[in-house]
């Protein structure tokens, strides 16, 4: 059984519906890129994924458990403590790094492990410190974030995500809103992530990255999935006519 499996996945909004029966499946240790043009519903799937928005129809299991699940033609989530559960197996990295302003890039690291974690104050500065070691901005931590670079804002960003021990990484376009020079040192990060086994499914516009990180590829247009398989295939000899036509204009 995948680590991660959604089945039949249907968001809608109103009248519009964003994701048509959508399937994808994520190994443990796996990466998978999610590629495609704006309005594919790429960030949407995510979003179902880590309960940011609620799906009308399918089903969603996350290490064995379902954390949505379609019964009678009405999806039913799991309860509040089991959910929690399944969702503490994620991290999630957004375009915008949603730091919190007023707080210290330490506070900013530690404050979920301190309340959903239950770590100990002196556990939790410990692991926070030795992440920003590991990115090279320890000498950051009393600073706040309007004092550091867009760069440095999404690496604090994925620190934080990863100070909650995850199982999962779900990155949302994390390098769109940064200026071209700053995209380096994130990708870096993660390509580092990759490299040590994190399970990863990152919705990108960086094809580069998708094309050397990805274990696999998932090319996303008008709500469904039209086309995925390894990079070499996708990028290379790509059979879907509105794939060819993506990376026409991306490539």
């Amino acid at each position: 059984m995948s680590f991660i499996e959604m089945k039949d996945i249907v968001k809608i909004y109103g009248k519009l519906t964003i994701l048509h029966k959508v399937n994808m499946s994520l190994e443990k240790g796996e990466v998978i890129s999610i590629i495609g043009p704006s309005g594919a519903g790429k960030s949407t799937l995510l979003r179902c994924l880590n309960h940011l928005e609620t799906i009308q129809g399918g089903s969603i299991l996350v290490d064995g458990d379902y954390l949505a699940e379609e019964k009678n033609g009405e999806v039913v989530y799991a309860p509040e403590a089991k959910a929690k559960e399944i969702l503490g197996k994620m991290g999630m990295v957004f375009q915008h790094f949603n730091l919190f302003p007023h707080k210290t890039v330490l506070q900013n690291i530690t404050m979920a492990p301190l309340a959903l974690k239950k770590k100990t104050p002196e556990e939790a500065q410990k692991q926070a410190m030795e992440l920003l070691e590991r990115i090279g901005l320890a000498d950051k931590a009393g600073e706040y974030p309007n004092m550091l670079s867009g760069g440095q804002k999404q690496r604090i960003a994925i620190v934080r995500a990863l100070a909650m021990d995850p199982e999962v990484m779900l990155f949302d376009e994390p390098t769109s809103a940064l200026d071209p020079e700053m995209v380096g040192e994130v990708l870096d990060l993660m390509r580092s992530l990759a490299k040590e086994g994190m399970t990863m499914a990152v919705v990108t516009h960086e094809m580069g990255f998708a094309r050397e990180v990805a274990d696999r590829v998932v090319f996303m247009a008008e709500g469904k999935i039209l086309e995925e398989g390894s990079p070499a295939e996708l990028f290379d000899s790509p059979k879907d006519p509105r794939l060819q036509d993506f990376l026409s204009k991306v490539l």
